[in-house]
């Protein structure tokens, strides 16, 4: 029964993310992360530039002593359906943040705030795309290059980002500018008929 339940499970959710969902071009929404000193939430801005790749901006704050910002680019992998994928990223990553100093002789930890902060993004997550909405879940840890005593700090996040572009209209738009540029590098037929006469004086 338990193993009928779970088939028809996989079923309706392969169904509904074929019949119900549209792959995004481009889709703005909110970001909430969490990790072991702070929760943050912030704007989150994807944008397709090939069937593969897209670019992330990820801007996020606690509205106290932390504030980031992340741009990445980002691979994706469809598993059951192409609107369901997995994908993993990584770019630069800059902020304002808090810090932690252990002092070993005094046995102290100095806090020190408002630390302007460098360092590499990574990011893992799964996506689903359904009903105009992409919802992911996402691991990005941060690799601290300046800034900041610690070298290394996770955060797990939740996003809902809604579809402004779906990816059929802008390959439409793509292909419709393409042909424009095409059209604006031929030469009409009267200038080149014009540019054979003068030659020939």
């Amino acid at each position: 029964m338990k193993e009928r339940l779970t088939l028809l499970t996989i079923i309706f959710f392969v169904s509904l993310t074929t019949t119900q969902a549209q792959r995004y071009g481009t889709a703005v929404g909110l970001r909430f992360g969490n990790n072991n000193l702070y929760r943050t939430i912030g704007l989150s801005a994807q944008q397709r530039i090939t069937k593969r790749l897209s670019i992330e901006g990820i801007i996020q704050s606690d509205f106290k002593l932390n504030s980031t910002f992340s741009a990445l680019l980002e691979k994706h992998h469809p598993i059951l359906s192409k609107r369901f994928n997995y994908y993993y990223g990584a770019g630069p990553s800059f902020g304002m943040e808090e810090s932690f100093v252990k002092d070993s002789e005094n046995q102290q930890i100095i806090h020190t705030y408002g630390n302007a902060t460098f360092g590499l993004d990574l990011l893992a997550g799964l996506e689903l795309t359904v009903l105009n909405t992409v919802i992911s879940l996402d691991y990005k840890p941060n690799i601290n290059l300046t800034g900041r005593q610690e070298f290394y700090r996770g955060q797990v996040g939740i996003s809902a980002r809604m579809v402004l572009v779906k990816s059929k209209e802008q390959k439409k738009r793509q292909r419709k500018r393409q042909r424009a540029k095409k059209n604006a590098e031929k030469t009409p037929l009267t200038e080149q008929i014009q540019s054979i006469f003068n030659s020939d004086n």
